[in-house]
C-alpha cells in the first residue's frame, strides 16, 4: 500500500477567465478541460489529466488538495486507517470532476479538505514516451514540470503531522520546534517519491492556504520567473532567494485572486530512512529565508 505523491490542488479564484490567462501565460500550464465554473490544467511534464483545478468563487483560497495512491485497493486500506485515527471519511463519486474516478475525502485536524484517489485519465505529454526530446517546443511562461507541493497553515501542527505519519504512512523530512521542544510549529512531509516535501504545515489560522508551489528545472528558471513577473506586473512578494529548509531556490508571488504561488527548484533527495531534520523556532527565519535571515512582513501576517 502506498501514497505516491500530491496529485492535484483545487484553488478558488475570483475571476475564472483572468485566472486562466495567468496560469497559462505566466505560469505556463495547459488547459485540458472545462466544466461549469471550473477549469482543469496540467504542467507539460505531467501525464495525468490535470494537477490544478481553478474554481470560480467569491473568495480565494484552497478548496481541497489530493494525494494519488498506487491502486484502487489502497483507497479502502487508507479509508480504514483514517477512520481508526478518528477522522471521518466520505466517498466522492466518479465523474464529480472531469476525468476522475471515485475518491475519499477527509477533513484534516487543521480544517483543510483532502482527498485520496487513484483513478484519473492519463493524457500524456507532448514530448511522448518514445525517444522523447527533453523539452516541448511549445513551452511558455515559467513552464514548470509539475505541481510540487502545497503549504498550509493550522493551529495543531503536531496532530496533523501525526495523522499523516500514522494514518497515511507518509514521512517527515523536517520539523520546526519551540525552544522548549514541547510544541511543533512547522512540519514538512513527503511520500515515497524522493521529494523534499509534498505537503507542509506552519502554525497559523486553521483551514488556510499559504502557497501552492510549481517545480521548475533550476536556479536560472527561478530568475526567469522573476523576469516574467516583473515584465507583466505580477506582484512579487519575495525576490529569488534560497531556503535552508528543503535546501531549495525560490520566488514567491501572487495570482490575480491573491493566492500565493511559488516557483521552486532544487531541494535534496529523500528516502524512507531519511532522518528528520529539526529546526528550532528562533531559527525559523534563517531556515525559510537563508540569505536575509529575517521574515518578510507579509509572511508573518499570513501566519497570524
Amino acid at each position: 500500500m502506498a501514497i505516491m505523491r500530491i496529485g492535484r490542488a483545487e484553488l478558488r479564484v475570483l475571476d475564472l477567465e483572468e485566472s486562466i490567462k495567468y496560469y497559462t501565460n505566466i505560469i505556463g500550464l495547459e488547459v485540458v478541460g472545462r466544466s461549469e465554473g471550473r477549469a482543469y490544467l496540467k504542467a507539460w511534464d505531467e501525464y495525468d489529466h490535470h494537477s490544478l483545478v481553478l474554481q470560480e468563487a467569491d473568495s480565494p483560497g484552497l478548496d481541497h488538495f489530493g494525494f494519488k495512491v498506487r491502486s484502487e485497493t489502497d483507497l479502502e486500506y487508507y479509508e480504514r486507517k483514517i477512520e481508526q485515527f478518528g477522522c471521518t471519511t466520505k466517498r466522492i463519486s466518479k465523474g464529480t470532476r472531469l476525468a476522475e474516478g471515485e475518491a475519499i475525502r477527509v477533513t484534516l485536524p487543521t480544517g483543510h479538505e483532502m482527498e485520496l484517489y487513484h483513478d484519473i485519465q492519463q493524457i500524456g505529454k507532448k514530448t511522448g514516451t518514445l525517444n522523447p526530446h527533453p523539452w516541448p517546443d511549445e513551452a511558455r511562461g515559467m513552464a514548470p514540470h509539475r505541481l510540487d507541493h502545497v503549504l498550509l497553515t493550522g493551529d495543531d501542527v503536531k496532530t496533523v503531522t501525526r495523522f499523516f505519519i500514522e494514518a497515511l504512512e507518509i514521512f517527515q523530512s523536517e520539523k520546526i520546534m519551540t525552544l522548549d521542544g514541547e510544541d511543533m510549529v512547522g512540519s514538512f512531509m513527503h511520500a515515497q517519491n524522493g521529494k523534499a516535501h509534498d505537503i507542509a504545515f506552519i502554525k497559523g489560522p486553521d483551514a488556510k492556504l499559504h502557497h501552492a508551489a510549481f517545480k521548475v528545472e533550476h536556479w536560472y528558471d527561478v530568475l526567469k520567473a522573476a523576469d516574467l513577473l516583473a515584465r507583466y506586473d505580477v506582484p512579487i512578494e519575495v525576490t529569488p532567494t534560497r531556503h535552508a529548509i528543503t535546501r531549495a531556490e525560490t520566488i514567491y508571488f501572487f495570482d490575480p485572486s491573491g493566492n500565493r504561488n511559488e516557483a521552486y527548484s532544487g531541494g535534496y533527495i529523500t528516502y524512507p530512512d531519511f532522518p528528520t531534520i529539526t529546526w528550532t523556532e528562533d531559527k525559523i527565519a534563517h531556515g525559510i529565508f537563508y540569505h536575509r535571515k529575517e521574515m518578510i512582513d507579509s509572511f508573518v501576517k499570513a501566519l497570524t
